[in-house]
């Protein structure tokens, strides 16, 4: 059920609890109740827009355990196939292919291993079957990066999103990086595992009064049919990390993302998705509402947010969220090779596979489409310190640590934006304003 754009050249363990961690904060308590109170007194119409969306999950569904194989389409990253993107937009999640050379792809990999090598100090976990390496600034992330073809890819991708506030400011034009860190993960590995989850963080949803009305039509029982998870018109000034979580994300990522540098299929250490975005988006934050055992009766106001912790992503589980049926509709994306570039829209659930039981390595740099807005380019002014000092960005373990100072070759390099006639009344004022905020 993943769409692929372009030719080609089981779920894991999240806990089980129903209670918000440290749920007693004052502070905390009173936001939740504020949007306690825009859901209560709208029981009716919420309960019936639960009985639909129980009755849509369960007929996709089994449309997606039926067809057990995944969508394909030719192509470029251009999205101009009417149904190529209604379908993505559906799904949350899409594979690119060719983006990166496959050569200069597999050339990536054997230069962040010979990074790694060269740089024994390398910190990575799981600390006894290393998969992830807390780099950042290596030359083959700088490089990809900022790849013509990649920042092609990111705009395509971003041009999927729209605005009911033409007030809002953001460039999907002109994509910012964020740096991330990188996956080599070894077969046979059973270590690294990720169980369902949603990055973007967990009670800000319900909490920061911004990021609530990103779900308006769901939380308010206007119908969940008429949410629009593409209209960025209340994310760009949403607050997504009130709790500075580890490893948290502070800025607005449209579109999660990795580069593969290997050839990874499904079973072997890859990417899973739920390919229902809207549905899953609805009842992911209707879900608090309903009694915690059937999750069929109405209970609002609530202090229950299941999986829900502060500082951490949304985590889901069978147990806490069965009516998704994670089970059956979590799937694996297809077969990927070196250059392919894989996405998934922010709000999507997705999770790691369990066990890598392939013969490669699964290997995968990750770079998120990013968009211009002045929240995120404040980020990136930090950032930038990080990549001057060669340590950890703020959004990272250590971060302001020692990190990579003190090895040897590293990738540097930054300019400003060029200022151009043609572009949007927005998109000028926030080019100025990116290099007024970024270069002083």
């Amino acid at each position: 059920m993943l769409f692929i754009v372009g030719k080609p050249s089981a779920q894991t363990g999240a806990s089980n609890g129903f209670f918000l961690t440290n749920a007693l904060l004052q502070d905390q308590i009173l936001h939740v109740e504020i949007q306690n109170r825009s859901v209560f007194g709208r029981q009716r119409k919420i309960t019936d827009d639960w009985a639909r969306l129980l009755n849509t999950l369960e007929t996709e569904v089994e449309e997606i355990s039926a067809r057990g194989s995944v969508d394909a389409a030719t192509g470029g990253a251009t999205f101009t196939d009417k149904g190529v993107i209604e379908e993505v937009r559906k799904r949350g999640a899409v594979v690119i292919r060719n983006v990166i050379p496959e050569d200069v792809a597999r050339n990536y990999k054997f230069n962040a291993e010979k990074y790694i090598r060269s740089n024994p100090s390398v910190i990575a976990f799981p600390k006894n079957n290393p998969s992830v390496s807390e780099l950042y600034w290596s030359p083959p992330q700088v490089h990809a990066r900022s790849h013509p073809n990649l920042l092609l890819a990111q705009k395509a991708l971003m041009s999927l999103w729209h605005t009911s506030n033409r007030h809002a400011e953001l460039s999907t034009r002109h994509p910012l990086i964020y740096a991330d860190r990188l996956r080599i993960r070894l077969p046979g590995d059973v270590q690294f595992t990720l169980g369902p989850h949603i990055d973007g963080g967990s009670i800000e949803r319900w909490e920061d009064p911004e990021y609530a009305k990103v779900y308006n039509e769901i939380l308010r029982g206007n119908g969940w049919e008429y949410y629009d998870a593409y209209d960025y018109a209340h994310r760009v000034a949403a607050v997504t990390d009130m709790y500075n979580g580890a490893g948290s994300c502070s800025i607005f990522r449209m579109f999660q993302g990795w580069l593969s540098m290997s050839n990874t299929g499904p079973g072997e250490g890859t990417l899973q998705v739920y390919p229902l975005l809207k549905e899953a988006t609805a009842y992911t934050m209707l879900r608090p509402f309903f009694d915690s055992h059937t999750a069929t009766k109405f209970t609002a106001p609530t202090s229950l947010f299941p999986n829900t912790s502060l500082g951490a992503s949304q985590r889901l589980s069978s147990t806490t969220h069965p009516h998704l049926q994670l089970g059956r509709a979590l799937v694996p994306i297809p077969p990927v090779r070196p250059g392919d570039y894989v996405a998934w829209h922010c709000d999507t659930i997705h999770a790691i596979d369990p066990h890598h039981d392939g013969r490669p390595d699964a290997s995968a740099l990750y770079i998120p489409a990013v968009p211009m807005t002045v929240p995120n380019l404040q980020y990136l002014v930090r950032q930038r310190g990080a990549f001057e000092k060669l340590c950890p960005p703020p959004d990272f373990p250590d971060a302001g640590g020692n990190g990579e100072s003190e090895f040897s070759g590293h990738g540097l390099g930054s300019r400003k934006w060029n200022v151009l006639s043609g572009v949007s009344a927005t998109d000028r004022t926030l080019l100025e304003k990116a290099n007024e905020i970024v270069f002083g």
